[in-house]
């Protein structure tokens, strides 16, 4: 979970701990590198009441400075803000060139024969990126991957999901939905401005190494086959290697060990108490030039569409440390509570996380709506425990909330989304509260 100076070689952990420089992030909107966008994100699970807290948007009146108006929203063209090529080719970003030029790396790294390696952690197909020095320099999850991608390539967990449904996944997540989750992850930190979770965007990107069926491979080799015996037919073919697969792409993050290596050691050795101090700043996701640092990775179950309430719960293992017992310090107020508390904010990461989440093939606005309405039930309860002085762990203890936008009128089978919300206590509880 922290480190000091160990290379990192596992990126299943909840949490890790790395190098500052590689945790900045640009503050602002979602940024887009492929057919599909980029992201945004927040989870936060538990929550308590506020009387009124997300007020509709004012006819006027000016946003927070991280927060682009509507109308200078609305004006940008369309084409920049959700680029859909058909093939989902990496397009050139201007706004992100440092990100682009990690990207094409990685694409020359892969055309040279220096493919991704699957990562052997976790529940899904996950790649480490390395560029032509073979050094790591992302992380990459396909959509067809994930544990309920029909490419899943981890057997075990195909056969988890066929035998025992029921201890497989959580209910109330979005499937195949957890690259958006992961960039997402990262367009809120980088609103937020925490810094803790490594730079994360959707791309598309081609490997041998990739898992694909057996047709797709079949037609890769008849197109190659067809291009080196009749050019001028080879020629004709749109895509003659493997399809490009759509995913998430986090940067990867240097001298990082898993939070449990770092936890264990901290209960036998205890921190000097500025070192501890310290940890307690990065704890509340602030970053900071610190001797530990957390990076935040592994946010693909991020945007449930509700609480959890069947199965399996959200289980904060991290509620049991110390740190989590200690309430947000004033630094953690100032920087947060001022964003999150303005509506004009908050309808702004809901529209970036709808220009984001509307790229998926999947993408149905109605749950959409859902996911937004528990975020919205998050952000009011983090708000009122940041007034209110409370601790990470009675900020997870609060009852949940569901803030839901109201329907307003409409013509015919269009019904119109209003400006009013509506706020409902959510009490059923899952049947497994610790897992």
């Amino acid at each position: 979970m922290m480190s000091e100076c160990d290379p990192v070689d596992a990126e299943s952990a909840n949490a890790a701990f790395t190098e500052p420089s590689l945790l900045r992030a640009l503050p602002g909107g979602a940024q887009r590198i492929s057919g599909s966008t980029e992201s945004v994100l927040t989870e936060l699970e538990e929550a308590e009441e506020e009387d009124a807290l997300l007020l509709p948007r004012p006819a006027t009146g000016d946003s927070d400075s991280s927060s682009p108006s509507r109308a200078a929203r609305d004006k940008r063209p369309r084409q920049n803000r959700h680029s859909s090529s058909s093939d989902k080719e990496n397009l050139t970003s201007p706004e992100d060139p440092v990100f682009e030029e990690i990207i094409q790396r990685a694409e020359q790294a892969i055309e040279s024969g220096i493919y991704p390696e699957r990562i052997s952690q976790g529940s899904s197909g996950s790649y480490f990126v390395k560029d032509s020095k073979k050094k790591i320099i992302g992380v990459f999850k396909p959509k067809s991957e994930e544990p309920y991608g029909h490419l899943n390539p981890k057997w075990t967990k195909y056969f988890h999901k066929l035998c025992c449904p029921c201890c497989f996944g959580r209910g109330c997540l979005v499937p195949n939905q957890g690259y958006l989750s992961e960039a997402a992850a990262s367009l809120v930190d980088q609103k937020l401005s925490l810094s803790v979770v490594p730079k994360t965007k959707v791309v598309s990107l081609a490997s041998e190494t990739f898992h694909y069926n057996a047709i797709d491979r079949a037609k890769s080799r008849g197109k190659k086959y067809a291009l080196e015996k009749v050019p001028k037919v080879g020629r004709r073919f749109h895509r003659v290697g493997l399809p490009p697969k759509v995913g998430s792409f986090q940067l990867f993050v240097e001298g990082y060990q898993e939070a449990d290596y770092w936890l264990r050691r901290f209960e036998a050795e205890p921190l000097p108490e500025n070192t501890r101090k310290q940890l307690q700043f990065q704890f509340e996701r602030l970053g900071c030039e610190c001797v530990i640092q957390i990076a935040a990775i592994d946010n693909g179950l991020a945007f449930p569409f509700k609480h959890p309430d069947e199965w399996r719960a959200y289980p904060f293992h991290w509620a049991w440390l110390p740190q989590a017992s200690v309430a947000f310090s004033q630094e953690t107020r100032d920087l947060v509570l001022s964003r999150i508390s303005d509506m004009n904010f908050v309808q702004d990461l809901c529209e970036d996380l709808y220009e984001l989440f509307k790229a998926d093939k999947g993408f149905d606005k109605t749950v959409f709506e859902k996911q937004m309405s528990v975020m919205r039930g998050q952000i009011l309860n983090l708000t009122q425990a940041l007034k209110d002085g409370k601790s990470p762990l009675q900020l997870v203890q609060m009852p949940r909330v569901v803030v839901e936008r109201s329907r307003g009128g409409g013509q015919g089978r269009v019904v119109q989304l209003g400006n009013a919300f509506t706020q409902t206590f959510h009490c059923k509880r899952p049947f497994f509260t610790s897992w």
